[in-house]
């Protein structure tokens, strides 16, 4: 039965934290999930996963308590529609670049009365088999997360109206892609990208939705916890490539 765990954390005013997984094997989420993550973010946008990958992989994460959700490939009901279905707790949506496209994101992710996700026996409803259909789609409607993408200058100049959408819950900044759309690609500590994520946390943090961000780093991530970020997403390539490095590092000289 369908509870948000980081959802619950994030109402009481927690901080969370996660990281984006991009392979389609269970057992390695499993692993991953066993480390303390609140969430994982299934990574289906820059990764090669398909719903039936992110079925068992949200499986694996539910066995351990974790939180899982799925960054889908583009803002489109249909596609939102089938990783949802596969049992995410909820979505990140990228490249939402105006509030229209917002409120679109959460029509996709809501049922009636506030949105119009498609319904039908899913795993994410247990075929109707745990509760009435009705009452799951009240329960959804609860709990399923929309984490919003702000990683556009066109983003930006709107991040006022998008905290005005009802429905968000995370307004997510991604810092590569947005340094991409100032011209300055993978500059993420350039001061045109720093003063727009400046920019939204400004508006976003006294607001009632959650500041979040991909934070590659700790200290990253704690500069911006003290900030008011309380989202927090990482990468896993990244420690998979830091930890092999320095073990060959130490061995070689």
């Amino acid at each position: 039965m369908l509870r948000n765990n980081v959802k619950a954390k994030l109402e009481a005013g927690e901080v969370v934290l996660g990281t984006f997984f991009k392979y389609p094997e269970p057992t390695l989420a499993e692993y991953v999930a066993m480390q303390g993550w609140d969430f994982l973010v299934f990574d289906a946008e820059h990764g090669a996963l398909e719903p039936r990958d992110v079925e068992g992989l949200c499986r694996a994460a539910e066995l351990r308590g974790v939180t899982p959700i799925t960054r889908v490939t583009t803002n489109q009901a249909h596609v939102i529609l089938r990783f949802l279905d596969a049992g995410s707790h909820g979505v990140h949506v990228p490249w939402v670049n105006t509030p229209d496209g917002v409120e679109e994101a959460v029509q996709s992710v809501k049922y009636w009365p506030r949105g119009r996700r498609g319904l039908a026996g899913s795993r994410a409803s247990e075929w109707g088999v745990g509760e009435a259909i009705g009452e799951y789609t009240r329960r959804a409607n609860r709990e399923t997360m929309l984490v919003v993408h702000i990683e556009t200058i066109q983003a930006v100049d709107a991040v006022e109206d998008y905290v005005a959408v009802d429905g968000v819950d995370v307004l997510f900044i991604g810092p590569t892609d947005l340094s991409h759309s100032l011209g300055h690609p993978g500059e993420t500590s350039h001061p045109d990208v720093a003063a727009a994520m400046d920019r939204v946390a400004e508006v976003v943090v006294p607001s009632d939705k959650t500041l979040g961000l991909f934070a590659g780093t700790g200290e990253i991530a704690e500069r911006w916890i003290e900030r008011g970020a309380r989202y927090i997403a990482t990468g896993t390539d990244a420690f998979l490539g830091r930890g092999m490095k320095a073990y060959l590092e130490a061995l070689r000289g």
